[in-house]
């Protein structure tokens, strides 16, 4: 067998065999088929497309090029949740340790963030001393003794799925269904979870742009995983708006915290209850939605799901006690504010565009080995349906340079726009898919 062959008969529309994607992925991680090659794959597939079987088999390929962790000594349900990424999306830091506190265990394998959307691994950076690289026995230890951790993939978790993805990243097939469904499932599965719910954006702010590559992706993502012993269950959510009033790493640790003690944003609780009821009745601790919303709100009343966080934080050799501080765990040196140039209400919150501006700030990055400002964002941001006076702060931009903050600031002011008429705020849960 030869990699141009394989390469050929998807070009022409072929369906590859688990023989073809055992024989060119396993020989792509070892370094033997070169990326010239995976590239061309790569892009063939993201024209011609792929049959969910040869999705699987994908993903099965993936899979077995690094190692799974054995997490079967941790004598609890293992359930996960995944986004798809968008803007201001921190529900991982509040998720987590809340559902933990119901006797269910969340391992969490996540990633950075790489243009517009943020990443959890470097929300997390921003608490000091937090480590986000552990070895597969102390993350098995932290998960038994905490109930949930959240690590980056180590270089022997799915290896072919790292140096894959760095090539569409730059070949153009970021953005194929089955290419993300793999590169999903195959970091997923290498834990041994018992379910998993997915969080697929839909808007601005997203990959998927439209609602119906949204479905798509959600359907094949279930699909998927069902076909693979996994539980799973998708929702489509919201992402023309940011999600919660801040944008940028620390900010956004703040904003987690302050959901955790009870006084975050409404639209970051109800997207961390949905999922977190979903994720208790997959567990099967839980029959009924009711009951599993009631014990989650619980856990945030009496304290309990911000001191599983703090636990987390400190097994994970972060400052825990820096999370109690007010006003936050770090602030810039430059503060401006944006202010509306009328009275009214906000129509529209460019999540694309906050996105952008939270780049130029310096709160993301537009390559992969580019550093952050964990300080920079944006924050305080009003929501659509607000009411604004004329010069009323519609936002705080944070930054630790003047001409960054100048370079944001045009954008995050053509995010918004403000009119005369009253206007709803927009659906959160668009749809689910079981």
């Amino acid at each position: 067998m030869l990699p141009q062959w394989i390469i050929e008969k998807k070009r022409d529309g072929g369906a590859l065999t688990a023989a073809d994607m055992g024989f060119f992925v396993g020989g792509y991680a070892r370094g033997a088929i070169p990326n010239y090659q995976m590239s061309a794959l790569l892009m063939a597939i993201a024209i011609r497309g792929m049959t969910l079987q040869e999705t699987i088999f994908l993903t099965r390929a993936m899979l077995a090029s690094g190692i799974i962790i054995d997490l079967s000594s941790v004598r609890r349900p293992k359930i996960d949740k995944h986004s798809t990424g968008g803007v201001g999306d921190k529900i991982s830091l509040v998720l987590a340790p809340l559902v933990a506190c119901c006797n269910v265990a969340v391992p969490m394998i996540v990633g950075r963030g790489l243009g517009i959307t943020g990443g959890t691994l470097d929300k997390l950076e921003s608490i000091p001393g937090f480590r986000t690289r552990l070895g597969e026995s102390e993350f098995r230890k932290i998960v038994q003794k905490c109930g949930c951790a959240i690590i980056g993939a180590s270089e022997r978790l799915a290896p072919a799925d790292r140096k894959m993805y760095a090539l569409r990243d730059v070949s153009g097939s970021v953005e194929s269904i089955p290419l993300i469904t793999a590169s999903i499932l195959s970091k997923k599965l290498a834990v041994g979870l018992d379910g998993i719910v997915f969080d697929v954006k839909c808007g601005k702010g997203a990959f998927m742009k439209d609602f119906s590559s949204a479905k798509k992706l959600a359907q094949t993502l279930v699909k998927a995983s069902n076909l693979m012993k996994l539980q799973a269950k998708a929702l489509i959510t919201d992402m023309n708006q940011p999600l919660g009033t801040a944008v940028g790493n620390a900010l956004e640790v703040d904003e987690a915290v302050m959901t955790l003690k009870g006084n975050g944003p409404a639209d970051v609780l109800e997207l961390t209850l949905a999922l977190g009821t979903r994720m208790l009745l997959m567990s099967g601790r839980f029959k009924e939605k009711a009951a599993a919303r009631s014990a989650l709100l619980e856990k945030i009343k009496t304290g309990e799901a911000f001191e599983k966080f703090k636990l987390m934080v400190r097994l994970q050799g972060g400052n825990p006690g820096c999370l109690d501080r007010a006003p936050g765990i770090m602030r810039p040196a430059a503060v401006k504010e944006l202010r509306a140039s009328s009275t009214g209400y906000v129509h529209e919150i460019d999540a694309e565009l906050i996105g952008r501006a939270s780049l130029a700030i310096g709160a993301g990055r537009s390559r992969v080995e580019e550093k952050i400002d964990h300080a920079a964002g944006i924050c305080c941001l009003k929501k659509i349906g607000d009411t604004v006076s004329r010069g009323e702060p519609l936002a705080l931009l944070y930054a630790n340079s003047r001409k960054r903050l100048e370079l944001a600031r045009p954008l995050a002011r053509q995010a918004f726009k403000v009119g005369s008429d009253g206007v709803n705020q927009p659906k959160m849960i668009i749809s689910e898919i079981t």
